[in-house]
């Protein structure tokens, strides 16, 4: 189908639809421009490193999976049966069937390795916490706000080889009195636990008294999953869940340490990207950035997007061709934690609609297509920012066997955000965008990657 008729369909089904209003501000600003906030501050850099553990069988629904059980979104009931049958073949026991939607630094040279588990499902870096420090292997998510961890106080039946936080070792770990945390997932899984406060280094930033969330119920998503110990929150400070009294997260706490008041990340395919803390490395990026306003109210990074176009690219300025651009307004979240691109169902049928034999199976559990096909770009507009997603990236995983050397049907990076309160910008995004974080500014940045 070509994008004409394309754009006419589109158009249609998104009239429908609540659209934004407005186009968001954006502000471009050259690397040299940008303000230290802290003469001889800290910033430090994460590079990553691959993880074989993971096992990437039905790596597709699982990732969805993730989304949905993140964001305490029903399950679909298709997606339900098709994780019995991937957890079954993978031997680690049934998936509950969801039926209801469940209740609602030192130096720029210091560095650490963070790791992407296989098929870049998840990225990890390794943490210190306590006196003398204990290293876990944690989650970075700008998606959530709570720094959780496993512990000597998680049930040894809730365990699968992760690192513990032993807190009896630590000297400087003490208990804030009365606290409790508590997360509920999409599957109406749960994990919560104590509070205690101690120091928390990474990349040779030290912050003292930072609060520590030690589970003493783990959801089995995070049984599973041997590599990660927990959780490092880099949302908002307003959703962590600590109760009576919310606590800040470690950037929060370590930001007036730091050589500037942002991090970015640098995540890419099938080499090691990284994140960087207190400062923005100009050769991870080309041209300018472009700034966009952050909308915190909900506690995530949230920005407005403006619409799209397929094919055409030019590294992010859109001036190599002139792709034909379709106005879907919506709100978006720029969330490291997530490995898929959520976006509004008449983008995602749009594109697919250009991939030939591409087609949504809900034996699958989203947008499938050919191994064999050229997927086009991608361009997400942002205000007057036009993101390319190269096809190469959305090409995601296989489905019919566990290697894409043998496969012959692969599963879409790009599925449908139907159901979810907002866009979900995940990692399949941040391997094509250079992203800031901008805390100072309240601002996310997006600045295209260097042509490989």
């Amino acid at each position: 189908m070509k994008l004409a008729s394309v754009t006419a369909v589109a158009t249609s089904l998104i009239a429908s639809a609540t659209l934004v209003a407005g186009a968001p501000r954006v502000v471009q600003v050259q690397p040299r421009d940008l303000k230290v906030r802290k003469i001889g501050g800290s910033s430090f850099k994460l590079p990553q490193i691959h993880n074989d553990m993971f096992r990437q069988h039905g790596k597709g629904p699982r990732a969805l999976a993730k989304i949905y059980e993140k964001y305490e979104v029903e399950l679909p009931s298709d997606l339900v049966v098709l994780l019995q049958k991937i957890a079954q073949e993978l031997g680690i026991g049934a998936v509950a069937a969801a039926t209801h939607k469940a209740p609602s630094a030192t130096s720029r040279a210091c560095s650490v390795s963070a790791v992407p588990q296989l098929f870049d499902v998840e990225y990890l870096a390794p943490v210190q916490i306590g006196t003398p420090p204990q290293t876990l292997m944690l989650n970075f998510d700008t998606g959530s706000s709570d720094l959780w961890v496993f512990s000597s106080e998680t049930p040894l039946r809730q365990r699968g080889g992760q690192d513990l936080y032993q807190i009896e070792d630590s000297s400087t770990a003490h208990r804030l009195g009365n606290s409790t945390w508590s997360i509920t997932y999409g599957d109406g899984s749960r994990s919560s636990g104590n509070v205690y406060l101690d120091s928390v280094t990474v990349g040779g930033v030290n912050v003292f008294n930072q609060a520590i969330e030690s589970a003493t119920k783990v959801s089995s998503s995070f049984t599973n999953d041997a590599a990660s110990s927990g959780v490092f929150g880099l949302g908002f400070d307003s959703i962590n869940t600590v109760s009576p009294v919310k606590q800040k997260t470690f950037f929060s706490n370590a930001l007036e340490s730091l050589e500037m008041g942002l991090f970015t990340a640098n995540l890419n395919k099938a080499e090691p990207g990284n994140y960087n803390f207190g400062f923005i490395d100009p050769t991870e990026f080309t041209g300018p950035i472009s700034f966009v306003d952050v909308n915190a109210t909900r506690g995530f990074w949230e920005f407005e997007a403006t619409g799209f176009s397929i094919g055409g690219g030019g590294n992010g300025t859109g001036n190599s061709t002139s792709p034909m651009f379709v106005p879907v307004g919506h709100s978006a979240i720029a969330d490291t934690g997530t490995s898929l691109l959520l976006i509004p169902a008449p983008i995602v049928q749009a594109y697919f609609w250009q991939v030939p034999g591409a087609q949504s199976s809900a034996r699958v559990g989203g947008w499938v297509f050919p191994c064999n096909a050229t997927l086009p770009d991608l361009i997400m507009h942002i205000g007057t920012y036009k993101a390319v997603i190269p096809g190469e990236l959305i090409n995601y995983a296989p489905v019919d066997t566990d290697s894409f050397d043998t496969a012959t049907v692969c599963y879409g990076g790009v599925q449908s955000s139907s159901g979810f309160p907002f866009a979900i910008y995940g990692d399949v995004f941040f391997k094509a965008q250079f992203t800031v974080f901008d805390v100072d500014e309240m601002r996310l940045g997006f600045a295209p990657k260097p042509a490989l």
